[in-house]
């Protein structure tokens, strides 16, 4: 896919799965109006939020919101377009922001409610 139709694959994706999308930020559109460079190849923040899901990783630790919202990125690299995401309640864990042990079962949870995610990008 192209780059405005893959942020686009994610956000519906995000959407058909129960997050609900709060922000879509073009981080080269940033720095072109803020710092005048033109040229950033193009990088895309898709912000979205499982309610479910985070509200029972603030019942384990309200410290886990500061890593808040779940997150894609869609970004251009070497003339391919790629799309990341890393897991906010294992970063959360692992930093210790939430007990490991009591997390674990919101972990698995999340990892595959995002691989349904993954599987329709």
């Amino acid at each position: 896919y192209e780059f405005d139709a893959t942020v686009k694959k994610v956000e519906e994706a995000m959407l058909s799965e129960g997050f609900g999308v709060q922000l879509i930020t073009g981080i080269h559109d940033m720095f072109k109006k803020k710092l005048g460079i033109d040229d950033y190849p193009k990088y895309t923040m898709v912000l979205g939020c499982k309610p479910q899901l985070a509200k029972r990783a603030l019942e384990t630790s309200l410290d886990m919101g500061l890593i808040f919202p779940c997150s894609f990125t869609i970004y251009e690299e070497d003339g391919k377009v790629k799309v990341a995401h890393v897991s906010i309640m294992k970063i959360g864990a692992e930093i210790g922001l939430a007990d490991k042990e009591a997390m674990a079962p919101l972990i698995e949870d999340t990892g595959k409610q995002v691989r349904r995610v993954w599987d329709k990008i």
